[in-house]
Parts: structure tokens; sequence; C-alpha cells
């Protein structure tokens, strides 16, 4: 019987700033506020939070949605030239995260994504069901997770 020897554990680098992000609303967007290629905070990241922030409560979407920043959301490509990355979760419902989001360009398209996705019990729709300037930038639609142990199914 051949023994298997296992390779030494990589040692990983402790998130900084935190990838855990606790959620206060039943929704939550995040924004990409650290950049992985550069090794530092993102500007535009904390400038298209700032603005999705204050467009959220125009919006008056607060109640239903906490926009926060978060650490890298590994979805951008560097010298690609949309900076920003901007996810939704919220507990049994599916993931979005778009990509190449310009913090300069008008948000309301991220405004009415934000008023699909809070309708939908499950968080699901066709790419095509997004408002249009999202439908391009779609980097992933991650199912809710379902946890099933010896007990059932655990949400």
């Amino acid at each position: 019987m051949e023994v298997l020897k296992r390779r030494p554990a990589a040692t990983r680098p402790v998130a900084t700033p935190s990838y855990s992000v606790a959620q206060s609303a039943p929704h939550q967007i995040l924004v990409c506020k650290a950049c992985k290629h550069q090794g530092s905070s993102c500007e535009p990241g904390f400038a298209l939070l700032k603005k999705l922030r204050a467009a959220i409560a125009a919006a008056d979407l607060s109640g239903d949605f906490e926009v926060s920043g978060t650490a890298c959301l590994a979805g951008c490509v560097p010298g690609h030239g949309g900076p920003c990355v901007v996810g939704w979760r919220a507990t049994a419902k599916a993931t979005w995260l778009f990509g190449d989001i310009d913090p300069a360009q008008p948000i309301d398209d991220l405004v009415e994504f934000s008023r699909l996705y809070a309708a939908l019990e499950d968080g699901w729709m066709s790419g095509k069901d997004c408002p249009p300037r999202l439908c391009g930038n779609t980097l992933a639609r991650i199912p809710a997770a379902i946890i099933v142990t010896r007990e059932g199914a655990v949400q």
C-alpha cells in the first residue's frame, strides 16, 4: 500500500480588511474596496460605495438594503479599465456579482436591480431580466446555498 505524503500546509495571510461582513438589513450590496492588483484601497470602489449608499437612501430602499464595502471580490481584471465589482446577497436568495462598474457613470441600473432583487423570493432571474447596462457585466449568479444534514435541509 502506497503511503501518500501530505504537503506542508501553505500559510495564508490574515485578511486585512476582514473578509467577513456582518449584515444588518434583509439584503446586502457589497462593493469591492480593496485592490488586489495594487495591494491598497480602491479609490473608485470607495467613490461607488458612497454614491450607491446615497442612491439607495434616495430610492427609499435603506430599510431593505445595507450597502457595505468589502475586501477584494476577485472579479476585476488588471488594466481592464472598469474598476468596480458589486455583489448582491441575502439569506435564501441567489447571489449576484457584476463587474466593470464605473463609479463615474449613472448608477440607476444598480438601484433598479436592487428593486428587482428585493421583490424576488429567491433572487433568481434570467440575465435578460436585468437592467440593460448590467446584462453584459454579470460575473456570476450563484444559487442560494442549501445545506443538507441528517436532520434535513438547513438554509
